[in-house]
């Protein structure tokens, strides 16, 4: 016991002491060693800082085993230096597997630059909305329809990756869907979950395109599990939705060329179709009942009996207006309630009359 104190002591006051220094310095594969494990020691945080650090450890700690072999010839210098090679190439082993088993495809990896990483989405997040369409990137080749008026069921909600997508309505033509935009947004929010119904418009593929789909059922518990995929989704469907209003917006055009804005609501007055519901005959009408009338000496005016005082002045006539069906029909696409909204007008309203509202579209 006293012979291991006295060494123990000798050690932290009177230092080693060295009976003989080499004259020889070591090989160069020892101080190799000593720069990698130097640069390895100086890495960052992060995957790739990881892969930085046990890629410079693993490969210095090989050359110690290098050195501990040909120059040292210590057997304890080559074991500890193999163990600490075996455990960086482990480490990194590890890694590797985690990124692989974490990579997404392509198109996958491009969809959550430009959606979802502007609105700081997780990435594991974008993992489970991309499971949920088990990560199928579907095709459409060009003049081929994904949905036909009348017909196709509204059982999924699709995002257009590439390609350009053409809306119609009886044969007319409504917008496009671009890239990056949701192909049956309006079909989607005008269901409830236990609703079915069938697409109102037609969309064809004017080039060839690819898109994701969601199955309705699945999205929709993915929906009611997670409230922050549901808030996102409402989000994007909404925005999604005035897209499409604002390009149908672009379309209208009133009396003289003047363009008014789907938010005013004196719209659907002004963009009636006068010329197709009424005829020249009633265009007519509505200039003679414009017109002042020109009192003369042959014309007499029969007395007129006075009114009751509790009477008050009468009403207006109301205009008669078509009823139309429930917005809350199933399937209905929201851009064919705004063309209703149009067609039900029968136009006899003078430009004048809301001259206001092109003077604030000015």
């Amino acid at each position: 016991m006293s012979a291991n104190s006295h060494a123990v002591s000798q050690l932290l006051w009177q230092g080693p002491m060295c009976v003989g220094w080499k004259r020889d310095l070591e090989g160069a594969v020892y101080h190799l060693a000593n720069c990698l494990l130097l640069l390895g020691f100086m890495g960052g945080s992060g995957v790739y800082g990881c892969f930085y650090l046990f890629g410079f450890l693993g490969t210095g700690y090989v050359c110690c085993v290098m050195w501990g072999w040909f120059d040292a010839c210590g057997l304890d210098i080559i074991l500890w230096s193999f163990l600490l090679a075996m455990a960086c190439l482990l480490q990194l082993a590890y890694l590797i597997y985690h990124l692989r088993r974490n990579t997404l495809p392509e198109e996958f990896e491009v969809l959550y630059k430009t959606l979802c990483l502007p609105l700081q989405v997780p990435l594991q997040v974008y993992k489970e909305i991309v499971h949920c369409c088990e990560e199928q990137v579907l095709t459409l080749a060009t003049e081929q329809t994904y949905a036909v008026e009348g017909e196709t069921p509204i059982n999924r909600l699709s995002l257009l990756l590439s390609g350009r997508v053409r809306v119609s309505q009886d044969g007319q033509f409504l917008h496009y869907i671009f890239p990056y935009q949701f192909m049956d947004s309006p079909e989607w929010e005008s269901l409830q979950p236990s609703e079915e119904g069938v697409f109102q418009v037609t969309l064809t593929a004017e080039t060839p395109c690819s898109y994701i789909s969601w199955p309705r059922k699945s999205l929709h518990l993915l929906l009611t599990k997670e409230r922050y995929i549901s808030h996102l989704f409402s989000a994007l469907l909404g925005y999604d939705i005035s897209e499409k209003l604002y390009a149908l917006n672009d379309k209208l055009f009133a009396k003289f060329g003047l363009c008014f804005d789907i938010r005013l609501p004196s719209l659907y007055h002004v963009l009636g179709p006068a010329a197709s519901d009424t005829g020249p005959e009633s265009e007519k009408d509505d200039e003679e009942a414009r017109e002042p009338a020109m009192p003369t000496s042959a014309q007499q005016t029969p007395p007129r009996s006075p009114l009751p005082a509790s009477a008050g002045p009468p009403a207006p006539p109301s205009r008669a207006r078509m009823s139309r069906p429930d917005s809350g029909l199933l399937g209905e696409d929201s851009t064919s309630l705004v063309l209703e909204d149009f067609e039900e007008v029968s136009g006899s309203e003078s430009f004048m009359d809301y001259r206001s509202d092109g003077e604030y579209m000015r």
